[in-house]
């Protein structure tokens, strides 16, 4: 494509970034969206993108889908399509949007994997060994208290606790948007045992609430590192992720409250479709209990 083309990209960027503080991952999956499409364009011999048609845009998601490219993927790439679009129409002149009346294939809905309350409490009560063991109950408590992503745990700052409010703000989440979140009396006394070490492994000038060896803040994957070390040494099978607390916090939340709604501010989402998820996990929970003790679901054992 022309570079005048390739320009509009890196203003779409620009802007999303600015205007819509969009993190800094979202900014990426749509560069890396569009610059699929300018390579279908320069493929085809389109130069500009007011030569864009509709049938150039359902060629384009046809060809995606034949490369094995998910629903999802799919439907993630004509959103950003169709955003892009929308801001050259406002801003460059281009008459209408190409992607607006095609649809992606529909994605079925992934149940997210949990932790059941006897799994969690094997996490949470295991004996630390170390300080950095100290470090991690407070982190999978915070996790597990409040239902925060694993960048927001490692987002945090020591001044974003304030125990004796039973609360934390977070500061970091999906958005750049901010939310006061309770924390539970086992997540303080874990937080509070880790203030009594924290000092002794800090840099000075270092503000993060959790850091690791070299005295500075953690990043995610040293999150996801230790959580799969916890999952082996206590013994619990099949993959372990820093999500699957935030999951199980949402799901266990939801079963004991029935209220969605408070669940979906705790979650920090935008969209109460997001959270209605953990519905069908409650669901499922109902289900198996009714399964086995309705006298009209269990099924008669065959005598011998």
């Amino acid at each position: 494509m022309e570079q005048s083309a390739a320009d509009s990209i890196l203003q779409f960027i620009s802007t999303l970034r600015n205007e819509r503080r969009l993190s800094a991952n979202t900014l990426k999956a749509y560069a890396r969206d569009l610059v699929q499409l300018g390579m279908f364009c320069d493929a085809q011999n389109i130069t500009q993108w007011q030569a864009l048609k509709v049938h150039d845009v359902r060629r384009f998601m046809s060809e995606r889908h034949r490369k094995g490219l998910g629903a999802r993927s799919l439907q993630r790439e004509l959103s950003a399509c169709r955003t892009f679009f929308d801001f050259l129409i406002k801003n460059d002149g281009l008459p209408y949007n190409p992607a607006l009346g095609i649809r992606a294939p529909k994605a079925a809905k992934a149940l997210p994997h949990i932790l059941d309350v006897d799994q969690m409490a094997a996490l949470l009560d295991a004996a630390p060994k170390d300080n950095l063991d100290v470090r991690d109950v407070a982190m999978w408590e915070i996790m597990y208290s409040s239902g925060l992503r694993v960048s927001e745990i490692t987002g945090l700052n020591l001044f974003d606790i304030d125990l004796a409010a039973h609360s934390i703000l977070v500061v970091s989440g999906k958005g750049n948007k901010s939310r006061l979140l309770p924390l539970g009396k086992k997540a303080i006394a874990a937080i509070q045992r880790w203030l009594t070490v924290r000092g002794q492994l800090l840099k000075e000038g270092e503000n993060a609430l959790f850091v690791g060896k070299t005295g500075r803040r953690l990043s995610t994957r040293n999150v996801q590192l230790r959580l799969e070390r916890w999952r082996k040494k206590i013994g619990i099978q099949g993959r372990l992720t820093p999500h699957m607390l935030r999951h199980s916090f949402a799901s266990h939340m939801l079963e004991s409250s029935q209220d969605l709604r408070a669940v979906q501010e705790l979650l920090g989402h935008a969209n109460i479709s997001t959270t209605q998820v953990y519905t069908h996990l409650d669901f499922q929970h109902l289900a198996a209990v009714y399964d086995q003790a309705h006298p009209r679901a269990k099924q008669k054992k065959r005598r011998s």
